[in-house]
C-alpha cells in the first residue's frame, strides 16, 4: 500500500511524496512535471539505510540516475512485469560493505513517448522521424538533478555522479554524457541501441576525447533472437568499447561484458546490475 505525504523543501515548495511500500528500503516518487518536455513523470528516489537517521544528517551521497524508472525497482510498474532489482541490490551491497551507501534516482520514461525522447537522431523508422532526445541533456542537467539536490543530501562532483539505462535509456545516456562529460564520472551502459540512426552513436564517440572515469558496458548473445541481428548487436558493443579503449579506458576504468545466451530483458539487466553497480561505485 503507498502513503502519499506532503512536505515542504528547504527552497519553500510543497512536494507530494509518495512512499512505494512494495520496496525494499525506503523508495520515494515524486510527480515531476518538465518545462523542456512539456509532460509529467515520476522521479522515484531511492535512498540508503540510514539516510534519515540524525548522525547522518550532515552526510552527503553518491547518486546514480537511471532512466527508465518504472522498470527498476518494482515488477508491478515494470513494462514487462520483471524488474532490475535495484533496490534488493544495493540495499544488499551496501550493506556488505561493496559499495558506499548511495542515492539512486530512477527516471519514468514517458511511456507513448519514450522512444521520442531517447532518440537523439532521426532514422526511417516512423516512430522516430520526430526525435525529441537533443532536450534530454538539459531535462536532466537544468530540471531533474537540480531538484534532486534541494531535496537531497547528493554529494557534488562527477566522481560522486554516474548516469545510466538499457536500451534506448543506454543510448540517451551515451549521448548526455558525450554532451555533459564534465557532469559524470561513471556510465552505465546495458545492452545499448547502437544501431539506431544508421549507428551515429558510435561515429560521434569517436571523436570524444573525454569519457566518465568508469564506464560499465554490457550486451547478451541472445538480444533479438536471430543469429545475424545478434552477432551485429555484440560487434557494435565490441567496437564501442574498442573506441573507449583507444581513448585511454584500461580495465581499472571499462569493464566489457558480453553475456552468452543473455537477451534484451530486465531479467538480464537485474542479473548483472550487482556486478555493475560494484564497478562503477565500488572501491577500485
Amino acid at each position: 500500500m503507498e502513503e502519499i505525504q506532503k512536505t515542504e523543501n528547504k527552497a519553500g515548495e510543497i512536494l507530494a511524496v509518495i512512499h512505494a511500500a512494495s520496496a525494499t528500503g525506503d523508495l520515494r516518487l515524486h510527480p515531476f512535471h518538465s518545462r523542456i518536455f512539456h509532460n509529467t513523470r515520476h522521479l522515484r528516489v531511492w535512498l540508503p539505510p540510514g539516510y534519515d537517521d540524525p548522525a547522518n544528517a550532515d552526510r552527503h551521497y553518491p547518486v546514480l540516475y537511471l532512466n527508465d524508472g518504472q522498470n527498476l525497482f518494482e515488477a508491478g510498474t515494470s513494462f514487462t512485469g520483471v524488474e532490475w532489482q535495484v533496490d534488493e541490490t544495493a540495499d544488499r551491497l551496501i550493506r556488505e560493505g561493496a559499495i558506499p551507501p548511495m542515492i539512486i534516482v530512477g527516471l519514468d520514461n514517458a511511456a507513448k513517448d519514450r522512444i521520442r525522447e531517447y532518440m537523439p537522431h532521426r532514422s526511417l523508422h516512423p516512430m522516430m522521424l520526430r526525435v525529441q532526445g537533443g532536450r534530454y541533456p538539459g531535462f536532466l542537467m537544468k530540471e531533474v538533478m537540480p531538484f534532486v539536490a534541494r531535496n537531497y543530501r547528493v554529494a557534488a562532483g562527477p566522481e560522486n555522479t554516474g548516469l545510466g539505462g538499457s536500451s534506448l535509456g543506454a543510448l540517451i545516456a551515451l549521448y548526455t554524457v558525450r554532451l555533459r562529460p564534465w557532469l559524470f564520472g561513471r556510465l552505465l551502459l546495458e545492452s545499448p541501441s547502437l544501431w539506431a540512426s544508421n549507428r551515429q552513436a558510435i561515429k560521434e564517440s569517436r571523436n570524444v576525447k573525454r569519457w566518465p572515469e568508469r564506464v560499465f558496458l554490457a550486451t547478451g548473445t541472445s538480444e533479438t533472437g536471430q543469429k545475424d541481428r545478434d552477432q551485429s548487436v555484440v560487434d557494435d558493443v565490441r567496437e564501442l568499447a574498442g573506441i573507449l579503449r583507444r581513448a585511454g579506458l584500461d580495465d581499472k576504468r571499462l569493464k566489457l561484458v558480453i553475456e552468452e545466451g543473455a537477451t534484451h530483458h530486465e531479467s538480464a539487466w537485474a542479473r548483472r546490475f550487482p556486478q555493475a553497480l560494484a564497478f562503477l561505485f565500488g572501491k577500485p
